[in-house]
C-alpha cells in the first residue's frame, strides 16, 4: 500500500483497514479499524491531520485535504462516495456524501446526513443531522426519515465493510 511520511508525519492504518494498493496516503493520516479507502483516493494530510474513522469509508477517486489548522475528519461509518473532494471538514458518523460532491473548509455534515451527488458544501456551513443538504450551493432540503436516502444511509456502512474485507483478501494482481 502507498503510504508516504511527510517531513516525520507517518499514516497510522490500522491491520483491519482496507486500503486499496492504488490509494496513496500522505502524511498524518489516522485509518481506524475497519475503515476503508478506495482506489485512486487520495488522503494528504500536509498541513493538518486526516482521519478516516472506524468503520468509514473514502471510494475511489475521492481527494481529503485540509488547510493548516484544521483537522479533517470521517466519522465512524461515514461514507465519501466516488470522486468527491472533503477539504478541512468534519463529517459526522454515517453521513454519505454522494458522488462528485465538495465539502469546503470548516463545514460539518451531521451524523446520517445525505449530501447529493454534484453538491458544493461551501465553507462553514453546518448540516444537521438527518437531513437531505442539495444544490451548489447545497441547501437543507428536508428529513431523510422514510425516503430512499434514508436506505442509502443506512445501508452504505454495512455494504462497504463487508467488500472491503471481500477487497483485502480477494484483489491479486494480474
Amino acid at each position: 500500500m502507498p503510504l508516504y511520511a511527510f517531513e516525520g508525519k507517518v499514516p497510522s492504518v490500522h491491520e483491519t483497514a482496507f486500503i486499496a494498493p492504488t490509494a496513496s496516503l500522505i502524511g498524518e493520516v489516522v485509518v481506524e479499524e475497519g475503515a476503508s479507502v478506495w482506489y485512486g483516493a487520495v488522503i494528504r494530510a500536509d498541513f493538518g491531520p486526516v482521519v478516516v474513522r472506524r468503520g468509514a469509508n473514502v471510494q475511489d477517486g475521492a481527494v481529503q485535504h485540509g488547510p493548516p489548522g484544521h483537522v479533517t475528519e470521517v466519522g465512524p461509518g461515514a461514507t465519501v462516495a466516488h470522486n468527491c473532494v472533503v477539504h478541512g471538514a468534519l463529517l459526522g458518523e454515517e453521513c454519505l456524501v454522494a458522488n462528485g460532491s465538495i465539502v469546503l473548509d470548516g463545514a460539518t455534515v451531521g451524523a446520517r446526513s445525505l449530501v447529493a451527488a454534484g453538491s458544493v458544501v461551501p465553507s462553514g456551513m453546518e448540516v444537521p443531522p438527518g437531513v437531505l443538504a442539495a444544490g451548489v450551493p447545497a441547501t437543507v432540503k428536508r428529513s431523510i426519515e422514510g425516503t430512499p436516502s434514508e436506505f442509502w444511509v443506512t445501508a452504505n456502512p454495512p455494504a462497504y465493510a463487508e467488500l472491503a474485507q471481500r477487497h483485502r483478501h480477494g484483489i491479486t494482481p494480474v
